[in-house]
């Protein structure tokens, strides 16, 4: 989870360097498009999948959400600092657990509802509204965390359907066929560096989902969670030595309540699933 957390940093900082050199959906679009040939290989699993017609709606459902959220993201990225862009990505967990709740019937119980408004009230603390001015940028990594949130919402319902690996490569190729009407709209030639710096990003980012999936399998969640705060940690330092952003400690305090509220969530799960699947005492043992 600690090489994780600096993958996805690696994938924020690229993005940052490249900046406003191509517009925010072109930048989207290659990152996706030169993503396909990391997964080539997983074509033929997506062609033999049995997916179906309410299958292929919710992917197209879900490539439509994430193209979007990918394009906020990405302009969010050129217009306010590294580390409150990792902050404010923290809600989408938090997002999650709400549309599970209003679509899928989950229950929300007293200490989970409480867990999700301490992390919006460290929203509000990275954001401060009032104190100073919420920009265009945060506005959009808002909407962009919700809208990720609603893809992530989609993938676990698919996942349990379908192979991980074809969850994975339909969102590559519906984001990619998303993007690209967008990203036509503003295109410019891009530079060979604005090609390499979006393949760089493609494999930083299918690196850290892997050793995101390593550590998942080596460690329960209740383990892995908390160390994703080290992400905002670099994410800090990254931004202050390289692109010489100011520290601000009202994000580290309101991205740490964020995470605090998610580790919960998540330590939560995994206590009531280790009752459901631990028997009794004097349950006769078969």
């Amino acid at each position: 989870m600690i090489l994780t957390g600096i993958l996805f940093v690696c994938v924020t900082a690229v993005v940052k360097y490249v900046g406003n050199t191509v517009p925010a959906a072109e930048s989207a679009f290659l990152r996706y498009a030169l993503g396909l040939l990391l997964l080539l290989p997983a074509i033929g699993p997506m062609l033999r999948a049995r997916i179906g017609r309410r299958g292929f709606g919710l992917f197209a459902l879900r490539g439509a959400a994430h193209s979007i959220a990918v394009m906020l993201w990405f302009f969010a990225m050129t217009q306010i600092s590294i580390a409150e862009v990792t902050a404010m990505n923290y809600l989408s967990p938090v997002y999650v657990t709400l549309l599970a709740a209003l679509f899928l019937g989950e229950r929300l119980a007293m200490r989970r509802i409480l867990a999700i408004v301490v992390a919006l009230v460290g929203a509000f603390v990275i954001l401060r509204p009032g104190i100073r001015t919420v920009e265009a940028g945060h506005m959009a990594m808002m909407a962009a965390a919700v809208l990720f949130a609603f893809s992530y919402l989609i993938a676990k319902i698919m996942s349990d359907r379908v192979e991980p690996l074809v969850v994975v490569t339909m969102l590559s190729v519906a984001v990619t066929i998303g993007l690209a009407p967008f990203a036509w709209a503003v295109w410019v030639p891009p530079s060979l560096e604005v090609i390499g710096g979006m393949f760089l990003v493609a494999c930083f980012a299918t690196a850290g989902h892997l050793t995101m999936t390593l550590a998942f399998r080596a460690a329960p969640l209740t383990v892995t969670q908390p160390l994703t705060f080290l992400q905002l940690i670099w994410a800090a330092i990254l931004g202050a030595v390289v692109f010489g952003e100011a520290t601000d400690f009202w994000v580290l305090t309101g991205g740490g309540m964020i995470l605090a509220s998610v580790s919960f969530i998540t330590w939560r799960e995994a206590v009531l699933k280790r009752r459901q699947i631990t028997p009794d005492p004097l349950q006769t043992k078969v």
